[in-house]
This record gives structure tokens, C-alpha cells and sequence, in this order.
């Protein structure tokens, strides 16, 4: 076609389609009155909370004037109104500190995605099928009820489950009293669940919590697996601790090492990276420990009861001299004589660890060892060393802790509710879980977006965005202050969408009885003003002058926070001694690799894979984006005949998938690595059928000593399939893949 032609082409449809949209009332829009006064072009920073990953960070909304289509009363309209344009930390949070990842700063796609549900559906054909209509809130809050009623007069346990992603703060007060009306109980599904470090923190210090670290005070910091500036914990807060570390005290700079399998974005920071053997990072910790003792740099009492808890400790550990870990697990003894003595002189000295080092079924011991190790050094509850947040003074409702096999007591289920959890997509197949709700009667969801769960629903109850709604949060970890964020929503909604713990309240009232005497307050903003009219009798005092002060002060700085440091002293559990195990793996010779999935810094679990700002963004490490791949050594590729960007088949005894290679020197020979988050097969337009998900092939295997799942103890083989393509950013193959074009 000549240029000339084209334009004529162009000139004219463009012409018939605009007359079309002037002479058709269908493509009119309903201008709707403003319903908030706003300046045009002047911008309004309003606080909020991150929901993106558990840390908790407080943040900053701008918001400005601009038009949208928006749904009031049934009807599609233009509206006026104020509109979130960028996100930032909030500096005065103690969690975020002005600073936010960049999963925080794609929070803005959730409300804006075109792929949201923007009002109740309810299923019309088969589970699963994906075949919806439109119904009207009432009709759907009326389902609803119909289906919770016969429950609530049977008074039976076991016909009700609440499925949900962590809850804090209020929403946990309300989901689990709502629950506890029906005899349950939430049950939480998360995969990174850092149980084996809470389990240990338990053992050794007495609290159940992630550990808030001073790295900005520290020395000397050894990691064994922990991705403290990426992924694990608090990053945003501990990634400021870190740079204060290395670079804002001038003379000074703290030393930094790992331990791990895989080169991590921390890992890759690391002044020195030692390769450690999956599953040997306890034995290696233990080691370290008994060079202190035997050089008499430290004495086995200085550890106390967390030392005193391991088998051995009194006699200085002779099973794990250096000599016998370097036989036994390839790390060098002289390199662990001389780490030893360093931490030793360098006070203080920290040790962390986190997953993938904790996935391993020896887990929860080899925390118990890098407890003891923390307590020797003298880095527990000290400057530069780790302490435990206080826990805010809002009381909240304890949850049941997930379990593998909740499957089993599902027979007399009649009713789920889900609530930000996709347990498909997030639970080995071997667990049943989809099939448990397949055969459920009734399901409903309160998701905003379609995925390999909520697809099975029979009604959904779309929730607000994050940013529509009230939030509220009391961080675990990452300021030893005692912390809780609120925040009222940054802008009206765009849809026709409601918020689920408001939903849950007016659900209560109508169904009456038990559960209307649970949850007394008519809205969730009003639980809220509660909630924090408590926290003034026993924290506010000093700051406001009566309880509604306090609460407008809240509001406007994005929640409270004690303005003295106070961490919580640890006090060990107590009881017998704990004999280290080595790890145990799932497959036989015919699966030489360990296989490490890891949790991806853009989709974290796969719940932000729906993000297009998460899958363009290339990787910090691989610069893959808009896919996922398969790590392998460089070595091991040769041997196998594997070149950059070959699919590859990867098989465990539980299933395969097939994946592009990337060949790297940064990873183990004997490891083969995978980035969680793709791999979804229901998951709107930006994230279904692409990918595959590790998980879909690991061994159902449990952390010993916790419910947890054992994510990093399977065996895996691997063979190259043929020639495959892997998206990365400023290499010679495209960036953009053909199946994302135009969308």
C-alpha cells in the first residue's frame, strides 16, 4: 500500500467513526456532577499503605483532578473527581522512611487495570468455565445471606471456611469474628510464610515474629540465604539500614557476607559470596559458632538459653569443626576459621537468615542455630544486631495457621469465602486443594480480579482497590517502634465495587443473631476510629487531647508510631535440647538437581504478575522480563548441551514444565533455580499462559517442626527440549514479546 493511499484510508474511517459516536445515543456517556471539590492542576499528597507484600510500608498518594469513566447507580459516566498519579513513601513512616520498591509503586495498576471486575457476577455455567452475568448488589448480598443462614441455625463447625491472604489490623478483627460465629476460623494461605523463623524465634527468644534488624549499626553482617534487600522481610526499611551501613558513616563501612546456593540481589551486594550447599546452612552456622568457643573468643554461656537449647553447645559443638563441615558439605574450613574470628572482632556482629534457607525440611533447626550463633555474638536486642517490634496496643484476634492438610476436615464444607488468596496457584497439586473446592457447594469471592481460584466462584463480590479503601496495618517487623498505620481512602471508586470488611458488617447485620452481636459497628471506618479510641487510652495521651484529635491526627499522617525506640526483650522457651538434622530431599539419583524456586522482586508470590508495570520491568539480576526461565550453571548447561534461551524440560517425581535456560556461572552446578510468580493460567490479559510455575512440581513435603511447606527440598532432572526464546531487556533478542504487542 503507497503512504498516499493509507492516509486516504485513514482520513476517511477516521471521519465515519466520529460521525457514527455523534449520531448513535449509544456511544454517549452520562456526564456526572463532581462530587468532591478539587483544583484543577494543583496536587494533593494523601497518605495510604502499601498492601503489595507484607511489609507494610506507609506511603504517599498524589492525587489530582482528572476525568474518568466511572459506574454510579448501573450507569457508565464521565466524572470529575480526584485521581491517584504516583505513589512515593511516606518519609515520616518509620517502615518506609520516604522510600518504596518497586512493587510499591505499581499499586497504582490495580485500580486503574482494564481487567478488574467492576461489579457482582455470578456464575451461570460450569465451575470454571468462566461464564458470568451482572447482577445488582442486593441481589447478590441476598445469595449471600441465603447461603449463611442454614449455617448460622446449624451451628455446626466444619460447614463454613474463610480462606484469606495475612490479615492485619482490623480486617483480621473482622473476618474472624465474622468466622467465629460460624465455629471457624481464617484459614491463611501464604507461601512465603517465614514460619521456620518465627518457629525458631519462639524456641530461642520467645517471640513468634520476623526479627527487625539494625543493620545501620552493624559491623559485620553474615546472611545465610536471607534476601534482606529484595524480597524478605522489610527490604524497603532494611535496604535503608544497609546503605547506612556501608556508606553513611564516613570512615566506616560494615562488612558483608553470604552464604547461598544462588547468586540473590542481596547476594550480588555480598563482599564476599560463599557457596553453600542447600539445606547445610545450620551445620555451616554451628561451625562458625564452635570456632568461637574452642578460640575462647566467646563463652557458651554468653549465648544462654538459645545457645543452651542446642545439642552439644556446652562442650563447644565438636560435631561441627571445620574440618568435618568441609567434608562433608564442600565449604572451606580455613574460610570458616577466618569468618568466625572477623564476627568475633568486629562487634557488633549480626546473623541472618531467611528462605530459601529456612524451605529446606531442616528449616526450622537450622534458624535454632542461627539463633545461637546471634546470641553468642551478643547481637540480640543490642544496637546493630536484631530485636523484635513491640506489638501495637490495638488487640487483635489470633488466626489459625495454615495447614497442608485443612483438605482432610473439608468433607462437611458447604460455604467458602475467599478473600486475596489464590491457594491453586500457591499449593503443591498433591494437596487437593483444588479439588476440595470444586466440590464445595457454595463459593464465593471478594476478589478484584479473575484468577485460578476466584474462577471457580459461584458469586463474586468485588472489592475496592487499595487505594479506594480504608486501610489499616501494624507491622511485624522493621522499626523497634511500636507502629499503626491508617489511612481513609486517596479517591472515590471508579466502579461499581465495595469494600469487604464494610460488606462483611452489613452481611452481619442482615443474617442477625450471633454474628450481628460480633460485629457491632455499622462500618469498617468506624471499627477503625474504635480501635485507635483504645489505643489513645493506653498510648495517645501525650499527643492529642481527647480521642478524636487522635484520630484526625491519624488520619492525616498516615496512622501512630511511639516516638521511642522500645524492643521486646526476649526470654527463650525453654525445655529440652534440639539435636541438628541434616536435610532430607524428595527424589531419588534419577533427580540430581536441587531445585530453588525463588521468590521474583517484581511479582513477589505471583500475585503482582497481573501488573504490566511488573512484567516489563527486566529483572535487577537476569534483565528477563515478560516471562520467566530456568537458572543453570554454566558448566552443568555445557554437560547437558543447553544454550542461552533453550527451552528446557525440568521434571520432579510430581510433574514437569518446560521453560527458556539462562545460563549463568551464578548459581551452584548441582542447583537448577526458577523465579516464582508466572505461570498462571487464569490470570488476566498481562499474566495468563505465560510462563510456567514451579510450584506446580514440588514434592509436598513439610519443614520439620512446622506446618510449613518444605518449597526448596525437591530434586529435579533436566533435559534441553529444543531451541526457545527468553525476553531481556537490552539484549540482542526483542523486549517486547509478539503476543504483548498492541494490548
Amino acid at each position: 500500500m503507497q503512504r498516499r493511499d493509507f492516509i486516504k484510508i485513514t482520513a476517511a474511517t477516521g471521519a465515519v467513526a466520529a460521525l457514527e459516536g455523534c449520531g448513535n445515543p449509544d456511544h454517549q456517556l452520562i456526564r456526572f456532577i463532581p462530587e468532591e471539590e478539587l483544583l484543577p492542576g494543583i496536587a494533593a499528597w494523601k497518605p495510604s499503605i502499601c498492601t503489595l507484600c507484607p511489609a507494610g510500608c506507609g506511603t504517599l498518594v498524589r492525587v489530582m483532578q482528572g476525568e474518568a469513566e466511572v459506574v454510579r447507580n448501573g450507569q457508565l459516566g464521565l466524572l470529575k473527581m480526584g485521581l491517584a498519579k504516583k505513589i512515593e513513601g511516606n518519609p515520616a513512616h518509620p517502615i518506609s522512611q520516604g522510600k518504596l520498591c518497586p512493587r510499591g509503586h505499581a499499586a497504582l495498576q490495580v485500580t486503574y487495570h482494564p481487567d478488574r471486575i467492576r461489579t457482582p457476577l455470578q456464575r451461570t455455567g460450569q465451575r470454571g468455565a468462566g461464564q458470568w452475568k451482572e447482577i445488582t448488589w442486593d441481589e447478590a448480598i441476598k445469595q449471600l445471606v441465603g447461603q449463611l443462614s442454614p449455617l448460622l441455625a446449624a451451628k455446626q463447625p466444619g460447614q463454613l471456611a474463610v480462606i484469606t491472604s495475612p490479615l492485619k489490623g482490623q480486617r483480621r478483627t473482622v473476618v474472624s469474628n465474622f468466622a467465629a460465629a460460624f465455629k471457624a476460623s481464617p484459614i491463611e494461605f501464604e507461601f512465603f510464610d517465614n514460619a521456620a523463623v518465627k518457629a525458631a524465634n519462639q524456641q530461642s527468644f520467645g517471640v513468634a515474629a520476623l526479627p527487625t534488624l539494625d543493620l545501620a549499626h552493624s559491623n559485620y553482617v553474615i546472611s545465610f540465604g536471607a534476601d534482606f534487600l529484595g524480597t524478605w522481610n522489610a527490604p524497603v526499611a532494611q535496604s535503608i539500614g544497609y546503605g547506612e551501613m556501608r556508606k553513611g558513616r564516613p570512615g566506616q563501612r560494615g562488612k558483608f557476607v553470604q552464604f547461598e546456593s544462588r547468586v540473590s540481589q542481596t547476594g550480588a551486594n555480598a563482599d564476599e559470596w560463599i557457596a553453600c550447599p542447600p539445606g547445610a546452612e545450620g551445620a555451616v552456622a554451628l561451625s562458625l559458632a564452635h570456632v568461637i568457643l574452642s578460640e575462647k573468643l566467646r563463652t557458651a554461656a554468653s549465648a544462654g538459653a538459645a545457645g543452651a537449647v542446642i545439642e552439644g553447645w556446652a562442650t563447644g559443638l565438636p560435631d561441627f569443626s571445620p574440618e568435618k563441615i568441609e567434608k562433608q558439605f564442600g565449604v572451606h574450613g580455613e574460610l570458616i576459621r577466618r569468618l568466625a574470628r572477623e564476627a568475633a572482632a568486629n562487634s557488633p556482629a549480626v546473623a541472618l537468615i531467611g528462605e530459601p534457607s529456612t524451605a529446606q525440611s531442616n528449616g526450622f533447626l537450622s534458624a535454632v542455630a542461627v539463633n545461637a550463633l546471634n546470641a553468642l555474638l551478643g547481637s540480640v536486642g543490642k544496637p546493630g544486631g536484631i530485636s523484635f517490634a513491640p506489638s501495637s496496643a490495638v488487640k487483635l484476634v489470633p488466626v489459625k495457621a495454615p495447614a497442608a492438610d485443612w483438605v482432610k476436615s473439608s468433607a462437611g464444607l458447604k460455604v467458602v469465602l475467599l478473600f486475596g488468596a489464590n491457594p491453586r496457584f500457591l499449593t503443591p497439586a498433591e494437596w487437593g486443594i483444588g479439588d476440595a473446592l470444586v466440590n464445595t457447594p457454595f463459593i464465593a469471592s471478594f476478589s478484584s480480579f479473575i484468577d485460578e481460584t476466584s474462577s471457580l466462584a459461584d458469586l463474586i463480590l468485588p472489592d475496592h482497590s487499595p487505594l479506594e479503601s480504608w486501610l489499616d496495618d501494624s507491622p511485624e517487623s522493621g522499626s523497634t517502634r511500636t507502629v499503626v498505620s491508617v489511612a481513609p481512602p486517596v479517591m472515590a471508586p471508579l466502579h461499581n465495587t465495595r469494600s469487604m470488611p464494610d460488606l462483611l458488617l452489613d452481611v452481619a447485620q442482615r443474617l442477625g443473631g450471633e454474628v450481628a452481636k460480633a460485629l457491632r459497628w455499622k462500618t469498617y471506618d468506624e471499627a477503625l476510629k474504635a480501635s485507635f479510641g483504645e489505643l489513645y487510652k493506653k498510648q495517645g495521651s501525650k499527643s492529642a487531647k481527647d480521642a478524636d484529635e487522635f484520630w484526625s491526627k491519624a488520619q492525616e499522617r498516615g496512622g501512630w508510631w511511639s516516638a521511642e525506640e522500645k524492643a521486646v526483650p526476649a526470654a527463650a522457651k525453654g525445655g529440652g535440647t534440639l539435636k541438628y538434622a541434616e536435610p532430607k530431599f524428595d527424589g531419588s539419583a534419577d533427580f540430581p538437581f536441587h531445585f530453588l524456586p525463588f521468590p521474583s522482586q517484581m511479582f513477589y508470590d505471583g500475585s503482582l504478575a497481573h501488573l504490566p508495570w511488573m512484567q516489563e520491568a527486566p529483572d535487577p539480576l537476569s534483565s528477563v522480563m515478560w516471562g520467566t526461565w530456568v537458572e543453570i550453571n554454566n558448566r552443568t548447561a555445557e554437560k547437558l548441551g543447553v544454550k542461552m534461551g533453550d527451552t528446557v524440560e525440568v521434571a520432579s517425581q510430581h510433574g514437569s514444565l518446560r521453560a527458556p535456560a539462562l545460563v549463568t556461572p551464578a548459581i551452584a552446578p548441582d542447583v537448577i533455580a526458577m523465579p516464582i510468580g508466572q505461570g498462571h493460567t487464569n490470570y488476566t490479559r498481562y499474566a495468563t499462559g505465560r510462563g510456567a510455575n514451579p510450584i506446580s512440581i514440588l514434592a509436598p513435603m513439610k519443614v520439620e517442626g512446622t506446618e510449613s511447606l518444605a518449597w526448596a527440598a525437591t530434586r529435579v532432572k533436566v533435559s534441553r527440549v529444543g531451541e526457545g526464546k527468553i525476553v531481556m531487556f537490552g539484549a540482542s533478542m526483542e523486549e517486547l514479546p509478539s503476543t504483548t504487542k498492541h494490548r
